[in-house]
């Protein structure tokens, strides 16, 4: 009972520092939130321990959102920072310690300490509907198509298309599932099926 109160006092807390926060959703003792008035949280959504959640547009764009969509579960420890656009639509699983940026720090003058350049901004990232995050991803402003897999400690720097796993440094596809066979079979790392 005391539980339910308390879970209940958080979300209408969370209710009017978010642009929204869907019903029965639960963001457990994030470590920060950055531009909660630019994010918006789904109903039934899980957030874990010490998550970093931001929506700020350093980067000078027009708009800035962090969109979570419903009944998705976001594991502990996640770092989730838009500058521009990032959308992770329903029912996305993630694991612990995921990192997931639309945007990276300029590196390209050496006379600049690199805290000191300005923050690029890259493209807009969506993880589709469906999809499971292993641990210790990082996801750098690029897409994951729907009901997708990728492989823990990966590195996608390039788009994934739907029905795809992928894993490595930087992330390939190694399967995908077949619609005429239904089926999941090998591919080559562009995604073509291997015989």
């Amino acid at each position: 009972m005391i539980k339910r109160i308390y879970y209940k006092i958080k979300y209408l807390y969370y209710k009017t520092k978010f642009k929204k926060f869907g019903y029965a959703s639960v963001l457990r003792s994030p470590m920060s939130l950055g531009g909660t008035k630019n994010i918006s949280i789904g109903k039934c959504t899980f957030i874990g321990y010490n998550a970093w959640l931001a929506a700020v547009p350093h980067t000078g764009q027009s708009t800035c959102e962090l969109t979570i969509g419903d009944n998705c579960s976001i594991g502990n420890f996640n770092h989730i920072y838009a500058t521009g656009k990032i959308v992770i639509e329903d029912y996305v699983l993630t694991a612990d310690k995921i990192y997931i940026s639309d945007n990276l720090h300029g590196y390209e003058d050496v006379t600049i300490p690199i805290k000191l350049q300005k923050i690029v901004q890259k493209n807009s990232v969506v993880i589709g509907y469906g999809s499971w995050i292993g641990e210790n991803v990082c996801i750098l402003g690029c897409s994951i198509g729907k009901q997708s897999v990728i492989g823990s400690n990966s590195v996608v720097t390039k788009s994934i298309p739907d029905y795809c796993v992928a894993v490595g440094n930087p992330a390939k596809i190694i399967k995908r599932y077949c619609l005429e066979t239904k089926q999941w079979k090998k591919t080559n790392p562009d995604g073509d099926f291997i015989n």
